[in-house]
């Protein structure tokens, strides 16, 4: 009877600790921590070298101490303090005690028949963000997620409609990049914000994540290897302009008169096209840096001659390149993909007429590779 009494308890506990889901009569089990450890606790990875140095020294350790721990963290990849070996046993306490060292597990893992490959990744507070790894003749690139879920609202794009939660700090940002560079066994040579979120409304944590990516001690990716996408959040545009860091600026603009463009993405009811091209005109004067304009082709809406006419018109003379999208048709949305014809016809007459343009190749295509894909459907299946 007492052996029957513990199991009945063991079950209760375990419902409290997992929630079971049934579909189609397979039992799949999603881990819901009913306490997740360390969640209120500092996570290591939020610290760039020299705030890690500063936070060192405010406990009472030598600022030196950082650049140890940026190497197992970024260079070594270990995953606790007590791998920290050259630390003395009081200050992996410490660590320990005080700080965590953010660890990402894979919710689901989708694999494309080219070779890109879609993460879903449980952040440790209950929600979830996508990474996709895609593979280039130079290597391998990922694009990250800047915060879980979208406020711009764009209507082409699988995260509108799903709830914005909050930001991700930098270290959710770089863990991204160490858990799929962990799994993959692959180092990566390119990051592109360009995942869920806009990066810029996340301004801060963006930056910083930046600069543990670049640091030598840190990922030691070069910051020309390093893109930012924004939706066109002018204020930031200005503010990235004078941060002094050689990352590349690609702007979504999709269409090149604010009725077009305002029905694609709200945000230019906020920055207008005029406004925009303002703020790209000096980001170029401050950098010298080209700007990539992000332009996804729309069938019957931003894809025809007149459209490409307006376009070379608006970016005439300025140092860019137009990477042209075939538009992801998702769940809801209004807009289809553009025919090829179409596509290569745009392209073929920006470059005719001096605006450097190529078509940005399909990839994952049979995995809904696209920002917010995964996302939303694991929300679906909840």
């Amino acid at each position: 009877m007492q052996l029957l009494v513990e199991t009945i308890e063991k079950i209760l506990l375990l419902w409290y600790k997992y929630k079971c889901i049934i579909l189609e009569k397979i039992i799949t089990i999603k881990v819901i921590p009913w306490e997740r450890e360390n969640i209120k606790m500092k996570n290591i990875k939020d610290y760039d070298l020299q705030d890690l140095k500063d936070e060192l020294v405010s406990i009472g350790e030598k600022g030196f101490r950082a650049e140890q721990i940026f190497k197992w963290i970024y260079q070594e990849k270990v995953k606790s303090f007590d791998e920290m070996t050259n630390l003395s046993l009081e200050l992996r306490e410490k660590l320990k005690q005080n700080y965590t060292i953010c660890n990402y597990n894979i919710l689901k893992k989708l694999e494309s028949s080219d070779g890109t490959k879609k993460y879903l990744f449980d952040i440790l507070d209950g929600n979830a963000i996508e990474s996709v790894l895609m593979e280039y003749h130079y290597g391998k690139s990922i694009c990250v997620s800047s915060q879980v879920g979208c406020k711009m609202g764009c209507k082409f794009c699988a995260s509108t409609g799903i709830p914005f939660i909050r930001s991700l700090s930098a270290g959710e940002i770089v863990e991204q990049i160490l858990a799929v560079e962990q799994d993959t066994g692959d180092k990566i040579s390119n990051v592109v914000f360009m995942g869920i979120g806009e990066p810029l409304d996340n301004y801060d944590n963006v930056i910083k994540a930046i600069r543990i990516l670049n640091n030598p001690k840190g990922l030691n990716i070069g910051a020309r290897h390093i893109s930012v996408s924004t939706s066109g959040l002018v204020p930031r545009i200005y503010d990235l302009a004078n941060e002094n860091i050689q990352c590349t600026l690609s702007v979504s603009l999709h269409a090149s008169n604010d009725e077009k463009r305002s029905s694609m993405m709200p945000v230019n009811n906020a920055y207008n096209i005029e406004e925009l091209m303002k703020a790209c005109r000096d980001y170029i004067a401050i950098t010298n840096k080209r700007i990539s304009f992000e332009y996804a082709l729309a069938k019957d809406n931003n894809d025809n001659l007149e459209d490409a006419k307006a376009l070379v018109n608006l970016l005439k003379g300025m140092l860019c390149h137009v990477n042209l999208i075939p538009i992801n048709k998702i769940e809801n949305g209004k807009f289809t993909k553009s025919s090829n014809e179409n596509i290569i016809k745009f392209r073929d007459y920006l470059n005719d007429h001096g605006i450097v343009a190529t078509i940005r190749r399909e990839l994952g295509s049979d995995i809904d590779a696209a920002c917010g894909q995964l996302r939303r459907q694991n929300l679906k299946e909840q």
